[in-house]
Parts: C-alpha cells; structure tokens; sequence
C-alpha cells in the first residue's frame, strides 16, 4: 500500500514538473543560466551575511580579521544594546526604528487606499481627459527629487510641514507606480459584468469598491503595500530635507550621522555599533517580504493567468 502511495507522489510530482526542452532551451543553456542566478544570489547576500558576521564583533576585530569570518570576543548582544543608547550624541538608534516604522506604515496604508481608489476610478469610468490625466500622473515618474527639493521646501514651510510627521507621510502617500499597478491589476481581476450587475441590484459606488472591488484585489493591495514600504523605509532625501531635529530622523538620516560620528573617530567603538544597526534596519524587511510573499506573488502573475 505504501509503495503505490510512493508511486503515486511521483507521478503526480513528474506531471507537475515541465520538461526542459517544452521551453526551448538546451540543457548547457540551463546551466549557464542556473549559475548566473546562484551569482546573482551570491552578491546580494554577501552583504547581508557580512553585517550579520560583522555585528558580533569589536572594533579592533571589525578592521584586523576577515569580513566573512566570525572572532572573538562574541560581542552581538554588547552592540544591539548601544542601539538603545545615545552612544554617539546624534540620537537614539530606536527611536529613529520607530520612526521609521510610523513612517513606512502609516504612509505604505495611506498610499494603497489611494492607489486603488485611483486605479478603480481609471481602470472602470471613462470621463473626458481620462487618459490624458492618467498620462500626467505617470509622467511625473520622469521628475528627478532633485529638480523639486528647494520648492518642496519653500512650500513646507510656507504650510508648517517642516520638521513634522506629516510631511514625511502624506507626499509618500502619492505613488503613480501603485495608479499604475492598481489600475492594470483591477483591469484584469474585476470583470466589468460583476460591478454592472452589482449596479443593477441598487448597490452605490462606494459600497461596490468596499464590498467587491478590495477583496478582489488583495494580491495587487498588497503589492503596491508591500512597494511603498521599501521606498518609504529607504528613501533618504525627503527626510533630509525636512527635518532638522534628530529625534524625527528615520533610520536612513540616523544611521548617515551615526557612520558620520565613526568617521570622526570622536566616539570609540561606533563602528561594530553601526554594523549592528545596518542589520537590524535590513530584517524587517526581509521579515515583511517573506510574510508577504504569497499574495505578492499573487499579485505579479495575476495579469498572466487573466484574460
């Protein structure tokens, strides 16, 4: 009985698996592409297993033994608790965590609603200057941050957003990549038969997005959620420019003044204390994505398997 379930596992297991040649590629090609990716793979975890061997360290062994290899004294857990002090006289590594986290969350919940609201309102009304408006929306992708740092001050100021929460949230609120994703997702997730006999039946707009539209689309929701996270997580030039006060600084102006105060040397032992930071600033996100990774994925091949 065991070995015919045995037997079965492996048929089904061989059915589910694609022969390499239905893709057209030769088996040599196979390889030179499977040791491109593993290459890939290798330089983007390289850095994060260096942080991660580097956070257990001293300073002197930080700069006197191998980057990829752990020393001793084991001094991890030393350098995660000089997060929760002010060790270089330009803040509190966790109070800028906790910025950083109001920030990227708040602003990633705010900018999804909006994205799908817009995307809805793109993807399912026709209104005269529709495409044109969605065109204008999509072309200020081309706007360097750059060319608008000095009138986005100006007008900062002029509306007290400066040094405030909310001028970091509410422009990380506007995404036109999350218009853009939330329009083609609802374009080819949300039949357009579906909201006309939801109309039919006497239900209203709003009721309609709530009720019909969301649930349909929590794959691409949790994409463009997923997306303004990472951009609001690492941006560093918006909260450069508008705050002054270091107990509003999110992680990436944070951890800039803390390697600026080991570059000084005027603060002894910064540096393992500065790798420890990198680490932690790096997991959440790793955390998030892997969480998450379902739906996003979801979300990607959904315009694939739609027609």
């Amino acid at each position: 009985m065991s070995i015919r379930r045995s037997r079965s596992r492996t048929r089904t297991r061989t059915s589910d698996t694609v022969p390499i040649h239905l893709y057209g590629l030769r088996r040599g090609t196979v390889t030179v592409l499977t040791a491109l990716c593993g290459a890939f793979a290798l330089f983007i975890l390289a850095p994060i297993a260096w942080l991660a061997i580097n956070a257990t360290k001293t300073q002197a062994n930080v700069y006197g033994t191998s980057g990829f290899w752990f020393a001793r004294p084991f001094h991890l857990f030393q350098n995660l608790s000089a997060l929760g002090r002010n060790v270089s006289g330009a803040g509190v590594y966790l109070q800028w965590l906790g910025n950083t986290m109001l920030y990227a969350g708040s602003a990633a919940v705010g900018a999804t609603l909006l994205s799908a609201m817009a995307g809805y309102g793109f993807a399912r009304f026709r209104f005269r200057g529709s495409n044109a408006l969605f065109h204008l929306v999509m072309s200020t992708l081309l706007v360097p941050i750059t060319s608008v740092a000095l009138p986005l001050f100006l007008v900062y100021a002029k509306v007290g957003l400066v040094n405030t929460v909310w001028g970091m949230i509410l422009p990380s609120m506007v995404t036109p990549v999350g218009i853009y994703l939330m329009r083609t997702y609802i374009d080819s997730s949300v039949p357009r038969d579906l909201i006309d006999a939801a109309r039919m039946d006497g239900a209203g707009e709003l009721r309609i997005f709530v009720r019909i539209v969301l649930p349909l689309t929590v794959p691409g929701l949790v994409t463009v959620l997923l997306l303004t996270v990472v951009a609001v997580w690492n941006n560093y030039f918006l909260p450069l420019i508008i705050f002054s006060r270091n107990s509003l600084y999110p992680l990436t102006v944070g951890l800039s003044s803390l390697s600026h105060a080991a570059e000084t040397g005027s603060k002894s032992e910064l540096v393992p204390v500065l790798i420890a930071g990198g680490l932690v600033t790096v997991l959440p996100l790793i955390l998030l994505f892997l969480f998450l990774e379902k739906y996003f994925r979801g979300g990607a091949l959904q315009g694939s398997t739609t027609g």
